[in-house]
């Protein structure tokens, strides 16, 4: 090839990726893909010039049409061969256009023409996929193919690459592991070549999106534990090597914090959300990395909510490891076990001497003054379960502060199912405090917090257009009322002779109580107000427990009027036979209320003796 021909191949190779990397908003908004067209008519004349696919049959490389896919993942291991020779070296440059025209073709939405480019790169240089010149090229068209087949769906012929792009890179750095070449240096004078450091530094990036994209792949067959194991990693990289962008990197390390704390693995989620912090912290301060597109100063907005997902996250830390504790205490009745509390004391011991063993274990984010950073905020933030009221309000007081931060960007307006969660949220801290408290009164008035920032939250819903949010919030409330009534009542019986103020405190709980759970059962009615026969199995649960609380809180008013007592045991009467007789007519919801189900029947066989015995003493008297 003539030097002036080489000269010119080069120029318009470099002025080809230059107008790749035009952002779309900069072209007219007319023509958005101006800049990559222009781009490929470059990339076409480079191939022109550069001639056809090699044809001698002993230099050409393999063309099977099985090419690619699942290659190393069948156990297929690559041979390294060189790439020597004028035929060898026009065949790599070629596979260079046909991957940057594949990359073009999809940039522009035209998948099918931007898949055939990136086979016809694998097969020009599969022989020499091993080699220092080939292997990067060869998993960056891999890993393209990948997530070219995971957006038609075809998630098994995506991962079939991505597997193969993973291993070659593993059997490329345990063979020769020196830092392979950039495509772009095919067309690049000697003197212009890359560093041995910048190009470690390209190669590991271009496995660092191979996990990235494994991650999602194992996400999406909801395969948890691979996603997480993938995610970890890719996070774990873009730090060691600093290629990452501080906003993007604390959702996604926030996000991996959920799978953790649902696998109740409280320290690694510690980890993870004290991560994110600090480095969503880095945000706007620190250089411009190859893969920052945006800055607080940017994007404002997205700054600040995605400040707010990060602490929603956190609510649920909080909130899960409360609540993980107070399953593990409670008795049959909800109520705190100390003979339970007294085991998990026991146990405290055995589960801080495993903390060393377990970090040594777990993959950790960070080295150096970022590692102590992270420690830093992990250390002002338990993991283990809170086993008394006070550890149990550090961490209620830790969530109910990231419950204001994140009202600070999800507001009721603009933003009504995110607000109306992290009232919920807020809510159920609250609920939890509760169990860890022993004062009735102090409980009492936690509910009370509860009632008072759920109740504005109906008036301002449309019930038509949030029907299954008001219907949370109706049951929850009722909830409330109904465990301020009990603890109210477990204050009376302690008293020798209640006065009349807290029997009509009690009756204004319980009638508040029954106005919530009625709302919530006449939210199933059709519109012609007539209950359903068949209860749907979503709402099945709730509509039978709201039907045994309003029929135990009838048998709880307090009432002087021997008539009014009477027909209020009836009321309950009826409420209870409604679930019997429901369960017998549908015996799959039995299994959904077994404890309520047990008492219902007894209420049903019990209730019309007294109210006989309570008839008779009405007419003696």
């Amino acid at each position: 090839m003539a030097s002036g021909s080489w000269a010119e191949i080069r120029e318009k190779f470099q002025a080809a990726l230059a107008l790749s990397r035009v952002e779309l908003h900069k072209n007219p908004e007319k023509e958005p893909y101006k800049s990559k067209y222009g781009a490929r008519v470059l990339l076409e004349e480079v191939k022109a010039l550069l001639g056809p696919a090699p044809e001698d049959e002993d230099e050409r490389p393999q063309a099977e049409d099985d090419v690619g896919a699942g290659d190393s993942a069948l156990g297929l291991l690559a041979e390294p061969v060189e790439v020597e020779g004028p035929v060898a070296q026009g065949a790599v440059r070629l596979a260079v256009i046909e991957f940057h025209l594949g990359l073009n073709h999809i940039d522009t939405e035209e998948l099918s023409a931007g898949e055939e480019h990136l086979m016809k790169c694998l097969r020009l240089v599969r022989r020499y996929r091993l080699s220092p010149d080939c292997v990067s090229l060869y998993i960056q068209a891999q890993n393209n193919l990948g997530i070219l087949w995971s957006e038609r769906e075809e998630i098994e012929t995506a991962q079939a690459y991505l597997d193969s792009s993973e291993a070659l890179y593993l059997q490329y750095m345990k063979e020769i592991g020196s830092p392979p070449l950039d495509p772009t240096e095919h067309f690049l004078p000697e003197e212009e070549k890359l560093t041995e450091q910048e190009r470690s530094k390209r190669f590991e990036k271009v496995y660092t999106h191979n996990l990235y994209y494994l991650a999602q792949v194992y996400q999406h067959k909801e395969v948890f534990e691979k996603a997480a194991h993938y995610c970890h990693s890719t996070l774990k990289r873009q730090l060691e090597h600093n290629a990452y962008h501080p906003i993007e990197w604390a959702i996604n390390a926030a996000t991996l914090s959920q799978f953790y704390i649902n696998k109740q693995c409280f320290m690694e989620a510690r980890h993870c959300l004290s991560a994110a912090n600090v480095i969503f912290g880095q945000t706007g301060k620190n250089p411009t990395t190859e893969d920052t597109t945006e800055t607080e100063g940017d994007v404002p907005e997205l700054y600040h909510q995605r400040k707010g997902e990060i602490a929603r996250c956190w609510i649920k830390y909080c909130l899960t490891l409360m609540q993980n504790a107070q399953h593990s205490m409670q008795d049959n009745i909800g109520e705190l076990d100390l003979d339970k509390q007294s085991e998990l004391r026991a146990l405290r011991k055995k589960e801080l001497d495993e903390e060393e063993s377990i970090r040594k274990k777990a993959v950790q984010f960070g080295t150096g003054e970022l590692c102590d950073a992270i420690s830093a905020v992990e250390e002002k933030v338990g993991y283990l379960r809170p086993l008394d009221f006070e550890e149990a309000r550090e961490l209620f007081l830790l969530g109910q502060h990231y419950v204001f931060e994140a009202k600070e960007f999800f507001q009721i307006d603009g933003y009504v199912t995110d607000h109306i969660e992290v009232v919920q949220d807020h809510s159920a801290l609250f609920k939890v405090l509760a169990f860890f408290e022993t004062d009735m009164e102090r409980r009492c008035k936690m509910h009370k917090r509860r009632i008072a920032m759920l109740e504005p939250l109906i008036v301002d819903l449309n019930p038509q257009y949030y029907l299954l949010v008001n219907r949370q919030i109706q049951f929850e409330i009722a909830h409330a009322y109904y465990d301020m009534m009990d603890l109210k009542v477990a204050i009376a019986d302690k008293l020798r002779d209640p006065d009349s103020h807290i029997v009509k405190k009690i009756n204004n709980l319980n009638k508040s109580a029954m106005k919530y759970y009625q709302l919530f059962l006449d939210s199933l009615r059709d519109p012609n107000k007539v209950f359903p026969e068949h209860i749907g199995e979503d709402v099945l649960r709730p509509a039978m427990l709201a039907k045994f609380r309003v029929a135990r809180l009838y048998g709880k008013i307090i009432t002087s009027d021997p008539q009014k007592e009477l027909e209020n045991l009836a009321t309950s009467l009826e409420h209870y036979k409604f679930i019997v007789d429901y369960c017998e007519k549908h015996p799959e919801a039995a299994q959904e209320i077994e404890v309520e189900l047990e008492l219902s029947k007894e209420m049903v066989s019990l209730l019309p003796t007294k109210m006989e015995r309570f008839r008779t003493k009405m007419a003696l008297t």
